[in-house]
């Protein structure tokens, strides 16, 4: 999967969680992001402000059950209630099967859903249910992950620029590692595209460093489950812990074993978890990484409403847009989500000016 974690590691270890999956969720493309500047999310350009949503109904569809979803429910009622629209839901699959997301969103659809925003469990796959969605004429966006490769068949996507947001983790882990040393990358499932951008971002930052850090592992398919979490972190260390002063990991449970171990590591996240920033308020955990999930089903349900009624159309479809990820540490952690709300302000101004097309 494509989110967060935590791990812990005894001796002299510097630790970076990466909570992405979940943290999860990812635009491919680091830098090649739209401009735009902050204003009120309540003013928006060129006729994006909905006229009548009533008779609009977006499906919220993840690609199975994760605490990274969570705030898309509360995104996608509020924004139904803001907008007017006929009905918001939030559904998803007890496994992560792409046959069984497939099957689900042709159940919504045949209940009446007319919009639908998806978070693909088959990077590769995805674009062929993508496809069959458009071709019954729904508009789709592809919310929280980007489907591998170049091609997307939603209108657009709207998602965690993976690649960026781990490599500010592992530049957060270097930094408190003080610039050298050995890292180890936990991460999520293998064959996930934002793993591999996962793996790209922390490679990246390794090599600015010019030899003074050691990427020593790259280990996978870390974040199944707790327990599959911190059993990978306990024997990473009872076998390398010695070598290890830095982790970059997708495991929430990292940081709770490093605390309990005694170790003095330096814990950068990915998440913002209640731990984690309990982590951070005591100065066991040195930083985090959060996302926007809830600006992905905000801004995502909204301008699906405007293209379900044919006010707006999208002027590149397939686009990738950043929704955006932010460090935080001990000095903006009571004040982050500050910038979180300024970021999804920001996202509606770029998507009425540059995004959609609205007569």
């Amino acid at each position: 999967m494509r989110f967060p974690t935590r791990s812990v590691l005894p001796g002299v270890v510097a630790v970076v969680l990466l909570s992405a999956g979940a943290t999860a969720c990812t635009y491919r493309n680091s830098g090649a992001q739209y401009g735009g500047s902050a204003s009120s999310a309540a003013r928006t350009g060129g006729g994006a402000d909905l006229v009548d949503g009533s008779g609009t109904k977006v499906a919220l569809v993840p690609g199975g059950a994760h605490p990274y979803f969570q705030p898309w429910k509360t995104a996608g009622a509020t924004a139904k209630k803001t907008y007017g629209l006929g009905a918001v839901a939030f559904d998803e699959t007890a496994e992560w099967d792409q046959q069984k997301q497939n099957n689900l969103l042709s159940t919504l659809a045949a209940r009446g859903y007319n919009a639908f925003g998806v978070f693909g469990v088959s990077p590769t796959d995805i674009n062929s249910t993508f496809g069959d969605l458009k071709s019954q004429g729904f508009p789709v966006a592809s919310l929280g992950s980007c489907p591998a490769g170049d091609k997307d068949e939603a209108d657009f996507c709207l998602s965690t620029d993976v690649q960026l947001a781990a490599y500010k983790a592992a530049k957060a882990a270097i930094a408190a590692m003080g610039g050298h040393g050995v890292l180890v990358h936990l991460t999520g499932n293998n064959v996930d595209a934002n793993t591999q951008l996962r793996i790209k971002g922390v490679g990246r930052a390794v090599r600015e460093t010019g030899g003074k850090v050691t990427l020593l592992q790259t280990i996978t398919d870390i974040d199944t489950d707790l327990g599959t979490a911190q059993k990978a972190v306990s024997d990473l260390m009872a076998a390398k812990g010695e070598q290890i002063t830095g982790i970059v990991a997708t495991a929430v449970a990292a940081a709770d074993v490093v605390k309990s171990s005694g170790s003095k590591a330096k814990v950068v996240a990915i998440d913002d978890d209640a731990k984690i920033l309990s982590g951070i308020r005591e100065g066991t955990v040195t930083a985090t990484v959060v996302q926007n999930p809830v600006g992905q089903a905000e801004i995502g349900t909204w301008a699906l409403a405007l293209l379900q009624t044919k006010q707006c159309s999208v002027r590149d479809p397939g686009v990738r847009v950043d929704s955006g990820s932010f460090v935080v540490d001990k000095a903006n952690v009571s004040a982050y989500d500050t910038a979180r709300r300024a970021k999804t302000a920001e996202l509606k101004q770029q998507f009425a000016d540059k995004i959609l097309n609205c007569g």
